[in-house]
């Protein structure tokens, strides 16, 4: 019986064995039955050497198990947390419940984000972002500016709907005064990147002709975005005050047809 790292070198089934005397015998055949004259340190090197190697080869393929593991247990978290984030709030979310939604533990939790504040700063910045990337795949420098304008101001609105997550969880983040996000290096690049789209876009439109000057980038995204979240979020008292659901499809249909005119006839000539 020989020791692991020298059935590794042992030729398998179907090889050949060589024989004593054959000088390409295989290292493993030398090291068992040396020649007269072929030193035993070189051959142990490079059992030595192939050892290692195949310790390097297995501990790189763990550390890159490990590292896939390490990602794929964060994102289950962040998306456990960002429901029960928006469900609940910061205050009422529990990490419990983060925790046997994500299939994790506790322990996790705070090795990858250090507390349950810290897990909802990533959790908004990572939200900010999504809809940033998104806006960013419009290509809106590929098409006219009043079509350009147009779909950015459908694209809002259809965000919102299909997000509802991200405005309840904006909505904490203000009742808490913001004060997540004040220290975030992530959320001023991603401001700083909306900004540069609606810049773009105005430039383009005045230099077409189409667009009226002096239209401020910032407040007109802000425009972009109040139009349609102050809809949504108040959908349940305004479908009492105006009595009519404000969710219903024509209802829906007709809001945005109204926030398309409002941004055009606000930016255009």
């Amino acid at each position: 019986m020989f020791p692991r790292w020298v059935n590794a070198l042992l030729p398998g089934p179907g090889r050949s064995t060589g024989t004593v005397s054959d000088p390409y015998i295989p290292v493993s055949r030398r090291l068992l039955f040396p020649m007269q004259g072929d030193p035993m340190p070189k051959v142990l090197n490079v059992a030595k050497r192939a050892g290692s190697q195949a310790r390097k080869t297995s501990a790189g393929k763990t550390g890159t198990s490990h590292a896939r593991d390490a990602e794929a247990t964060q994102k289950r978290i962040l998306a456990a947390a960002k429901k029960e984030f928006a469900m609940n709030g910061l205050a009422g979310a529990r990490v419990d419940t983060i925790a046997e939604k994500a299939e994790a533990n506790k322990r996790m939790i705070y090795h990858y984000f250090g507390s349950k504040e810290a897990l909802f700063e990533r959790v908004l910045e990572d939200a900010y972002a999504d809809i940033c990337r998104a806006e960013q795949s419009l290509k809106l420098d590929h098409l006219d500016p009043k079509t350009a304008l147009e779909t950015l101001v459908r694209f809002t609105w259809q965000y919102y709907l299909d997000n509802p997550e991200f405005l309840t969880l904006v909505n904490n983040e203000n009742l808490q005064k913001a004060v997540h996000l004040h220290g975030s290096k992530v959320l001023p690049v991603i401001s700083r990147n909306r900004l540069d789209m609606v810049e773009s876009l105005l430039a383009r439109g005045e230099k077409a002709g189409i667009f009226r000057r002096g239209i401020d980038a910032m407040q007109l995204n802000i425009t972009i975005a109040a139009v349609g979240y102050y809809y949504i979020t108040n959908r349940f008292t305004g479908s009492i005050i105006f009595d009519c659901d404000f969710m219903a499809s024509g209802m829906l249909r007709k809001r945005l047809a109204f926030n398309i005119d409002t941004i055009v006839r606000t930016v255009c000539k």
